[in-house]
């Protein structure tokens, strides 16, 4: 069975006195929370937390002695060289870093990412050691057009002509409607669960092992409330988390909500 995920991605938020204080929260929070959630019979999710660039070092010296990994929220489509501003994905990995989202929403949408592009820092963070969580979506017209399943079929598919489909046996993609990021509208659990299970679906036509061993994230206003419902569902492996994530004690919820009964430690 697949192990539950869920990742924090903090975007643009966060200081030294916060980073501080969220992990001792967080991490009094979750002990108690797992420790309700394993009397009833559940295991433990695989914590990533994703703090911006410059509080890498801060975060790998707080959660040191935890089992939370640490992710960066973007990575540059080169290894290094002459590009101001940019971070490097070898950095990230140096730095502590385990994985590495790329192609996010607002990445796509506020700095005009290609599918190219994302194809690109996947590689990149793949090279460098990270594993990448690849986020696709769709938007509000697509979905309300019916597009949305093939709006996101098609990004997976741009991305594995790049790197190639067994690349993703070292990575997870995250469904984010793009229409729910940040605005409080989240997808109805039935309806996280098909675009989850079309991707699989559609994964397993050519590599039906890597799509079913592969974890797939629901993320899109995921709340400590909602969780467990999203969670629940067979195809959705846990959740790529924002604003919520900045809550300790809801991320610590919201962690132990993706830790389904039965799970592997």
């Amino acid at each position: 069975m697949r192990r539950g995920l869920a990742v924090a991605n903090w975007k643009m938020h966060g200081d030294t006195a916060f980073l501080g204080a969220f992990a001792q929260d967080f991490l009094r929070a979750f002990r108690c929370a797992l420790a309700d959630a394993r009397r009833n019979h559940a295991n433990a999710a695989e914590v990533v937390i994703c703090p911006p660039w410059g509080y890498l070092s801060q975060a790998r010296e707080l959660f040191r002695n935890t089992d939370a990994r640490l992710g960066v929220q973007d990575v540059a489509t080169a290894a290094s060289g002459a590009f101001t501003g940019e971070q490097a994905a070898p950095m990230g990995r140096d730095l502590g870093a385990t994985y590495a989202i790329v192609g996010h929403s607002e990445r796509r949408r506020l700095f005009a990412e290609t599918d190219a592009v994302v194809a690109a820092k996947f590689r990149a963070a793949q090279d460098a050691g990270l594993t990448p969580i690849l986020c696709v979506g769709e938007t509000l017209a697509q979905r309300r057009s019916g597009d949305a399943i093939a709006a996101v079929l098609k990004q997976v598919d741009e991305v594995a002509a790049q790197v190639g489909l067994s690349a993703f046996a070292n990575a997870v993609i995250a469904y984010e409607p793009v229409w729910a990021i940040g605005s409080g509208e989240t997808a109805t659990p039935p309806q996280a669960q098909a675009m989850h299970l079309a991707i699989r679906s559609h994964l397993a036509r050519s590599q039906p092992a890597l799509a079913s061993a592969m974890r797939l994230l629901y993320g899109g206003s995921v709340t400590a409330a909602n969780a467990a419902a999203l969670f629940a569902e067979p195809d959705i492996d846990g959740g790529l988390i924002g604003g919520a994530s900045l809550d300790a004690e809801a991320f610590a919820r919201i962690c132990c909500a993706a830790a389904p009964s039965g799970a592997p430690p």
